[in-house]
């Protein structure tokens, strides 16, 4: 039995890129003899163990045979007989095949470390075309490492187009690709992720919605970038300098969706893509199994951002239906998360990327005034059911026009 680091830890390790896994692929052993040294069994499809100690995983050496479509469409060999080398040319990148001895020494019989140096996100083998899975993981390892300056090397994502062509993109399953969405969301510059997708045509399979925008025009004055797919892109950006939270950064993904469905005589305005986008917006939620968090911030966006932008001009009654329309005073956070999409799509634009964002401090300012609404007297009085709710509006919206006057607005 001999037992190697792989994959993303010998990677990491090579480029001083923090890492907070370790995965194990174990030579020479049978099943039995992992449980008899105190090994979990884990594993559905191929033999998998996690360390008694350490709960890491350890996998037995395997080979694999395309059998059927998508990602699972394999069926695996374990053997004693199975080598290192074979285990690693099954992987996906050249920069994942690699394997670390118990000495510190570096396996790479694929040129790991070269491309590596050379910064280049290559596949391992023409085996990499049996999988669809692949292209998800080489996106999102672009959007991992882009800032390090690292990109998929042109015959890569030839292939990559290639499993697209073949219509594999649509076998995989919802979860599987909510799931390298949303880590991909989280990685360094997560608008990579959506560039590499729709380089190689994936974007219009798994998210056509947002492909749609690329192409779309919009008013130069508002957007000197013009292109709404390049706004979207460089809103998700902005996102990412503002916060790392998975839920804001879905959110500004999705929030201009509307816009692909404008009418082309009026383009290119969009009056009321707000609201074409919300059915748009639900479908991408549905079909991927989107959380509800996730889900509800971005419904909110899409329907209220262009509120938010002129928070200033809004009367205290529609002020306070906002608040109330994205569950503000009820959660404060669900305010803070919603302006900060709103703060990225307007930091998403050519020559806007370092805008200032007054109706930020603005609302927050205004949703603190209406958080200190007292209805006491009106519950001792014995106001109940609708009236004590009909007060409560009276008084908040009195409360925001003060508010607005104070700030001599």
């Amino acid at each position: 039995m001999q037992i190697y680091l792989v994959g993303g830890a010998v990677r990491d390790s090579l480029i001083n890129y923090p890492s907070s896994e370790n995965d194990w692929v174990v030579v020479g052993a049978t099943p039995e003899q992992m449980t008899d040294l105190g090994y979990k069994p884990v594993g559905q499809d191929f033999p998998v163990f996690l360390h008694p100690k350490t709960g890491e995983e350890y996998a037995l050496a395997r080979t694999e045979r395309k059998s059927g479509h998508g990602y699972k469409g394999f069926e695996f060999y374990t053997s004693t007989e199975v080598s290192l080398e074979e285990d690693l040319i099954r992987r996906d990148l050249t920069i994942n095949a690699m394997a670390q001895d118990d000495t510190g020494h570096i396996i790479d019989p694929f040129g790991g470390q070269k491309d590596l140096e050379k910064k280049l996100l290559r596949h391992v083998s023409e085996a990499f075309t049996e999988d669809p899975l692949r292209v998800l993981r080489v996106a999102r390892f672009a959007a991992r490492y882009a800032h390090l300056g690292f990109t998929v090397a042109p015959e890569t994502m030839e292939l990559m187009k290639s499993i697209v062509a073949k219509g594999e993109m649509e076998f995989l399953v919802a979860e599987r690709v909510w799931k390298e969405t949303s880590r991909a969301l989280t990685e360094q510059s997560p608008q990579v992720f959506f560039e590499v997708l729709k380089a190689c045509n994936a974007l219009e399979v798994l998210l056509p919605e947002v492909d749609a925008l690329f192409g779309v025009p919009q008013r130069a004055d508002y957007h000197p970038e013009i292109d709404t797919g390049i706004h979207t892109l460089m809103a998700l950006e902005a996102a990412t300098k503002l916060t790392d939270c998975e839920a804001i950064r879905f959110a500004v993904l999705v929030h201009d969706v509307g816009k692909a469905i404008t009418p082309e005589d009026v383009l290119p305005s969009h009056s009321g893509h707000e609201k074409r986008g919300l059915p748009l917006v639900k479908a991408i939620c549905d079909r991927l199994t989107v959380p509800n968090r996730h889900r509800q911030l971005a419904m909110a966006v899409t329907e209220f951002h262009l509120h938010c932008h002129k928070a200033l001009e809004l009367k205290p009654a529609t002020l306070l239906k906002l608040f109330q329309s994205i569950g503000a005073i009820r959660s404060p956070d669900k305010l803070r998360d919603f302006l900060t999409c709103c703060e990225a799509d307007i930091k998403g634009r050519a020559g806007f990327e370092d805008a200032a964002y007054p109706s930020k401090d603005y609302l927050l300012a205004a949703l603190e005034t209406v958080s200190q609404a007292d209805i006491s007297d009106l519950v001792a009085q014995g106001v109940t059911g609708a009236e004590i709710g009909k007060q409560l509006n009276q008084r908040q919206i009195q409360q925001l026009t003060e508010f607005k006057t104070n700030n001599g607005i």
